[in-house]
């Protein structure tokens, strides 16, 4: 990966190019007109390292001052997370910072939305399958023998069941994504699978849908969406559907070892959240 071409200031932190020519067509056009861009990105993975407890997950510590160093040079800010708006808000200490006036968050694939600017979460009442999936899920843990090692996370408007600190998380993993495919189905619920998770969460969002409804909103005339897992999956294809229709984007993949899908249809692969902070500050390095 080469360093992209950029005018005579000097930037400390070179710009990546990114490997394809929609990527590269995308770019210019951020740089071209910053005003009419959207950044968007992914929480965990992307923003936040990946931790063994996804309480104790917090942002890059360099990931706020380079999203507040660019934001108020580009058109809109947007982190789309699976987790609860304002979770993500918390854990990513996103509220009250200077230059983060007009961030937004999508939560819960888009279900919920947080604005800086009021600083309250949007969100439609909770699906009723979700209650009771969690009902069952201890118990179904139990059957299966994935009990020891496994960690539920409550989600609210949805529940995930970790299997990281499992013996061994990758047959934990795939032990239980047959039985909660079906715990999901009985509840009318989707199951998404991850990084060494499985989440079961309501029908109707996902980051596509959440990513092409925001572009719309606010207009975009480019877009740059980043992220690192199968959830962001959907938000690719999100931007491929925009660029057909003439909107120029860019595809980054924050590289992990774990999951190889995103890197395979990204225009450019950085090296995990500390990758997509030097991206986010080289951006703003560009942009007046």
């Amino acid at each position: 990966m080469g360093s992209h071409d950029t005018d005579s200031t000097n930037p400390r932190h070179p710009l990546p190019t990114p490997a394809t020519q929609a990527g590269r067509d995308g770019l210019d056009a951020i740089l071209a007109q910053p005003g009419k861009a959207v950044i968007a990105l992914d929480f965990d993975g992307t923003l936040a390292p990946i931790v063994p407890d996804p309480d104790q997950a917090r942002a890059h510590p360099d990931a706020v001052p380079a999203l507040a160093a660019l934001a108020p040079k580009v058109g809109a800010v947007a982190v789309v997370t699976g987790r609860p708006a304002g979770v993500a808000v918390r854990h990513g200490g996103f509220a009250g910072v200077p230059g983060l006036e007009r961030l937004v968050v999508l939560g819960h694939y888009g279900a919920e939305r947080w604005e800086a600017a009021t600083g309250e979460v949007v969100a439609p009442p909770p699906y009723p399958g979700v209650a009771a999936a969690r009902a069952e899920l201890p118990g179904l843990l139990d059957r299966v023998g994935a009990w020891q090692g496994t960690w539920i996370e409550e989600k609210g408007r949805a529940v995930a069941v970790h299997t990281r600190r499992a013996e061994d998380p990758q047959a934990a993993f795939e032990l239980l994504r047959e039985p909660l495919a079906g715990l999901a189905d009985r509840h009318g619920l989707l199951l998404e699978p991850g990084r060494l998770v499985l989440e079961l969460r309501p029908p109707g969002m996902d980051k596509g849908v959440a990513l092409a409804e925001y572009a719309r909103r606010v207009g975009a005339g480019s877009v740059l969406y980043a992220g690192d897992d199968l959830g962001d999956l959907p938000a690719y294809a999100a931007v491929d559907t925009l660029r057909s229709d003439g909107v120029p984007g860019v595809l980054v993949c924050s590289g992990s070892t774990e999951v190889t899908e995103l890197a395979d249809r990204a225009d450019l692969v950085v090296d995990g959240p500390a990758g997509v902070v030097e991206l986010l500050t080289a951006l703003a390095e560009r942009l007046h």
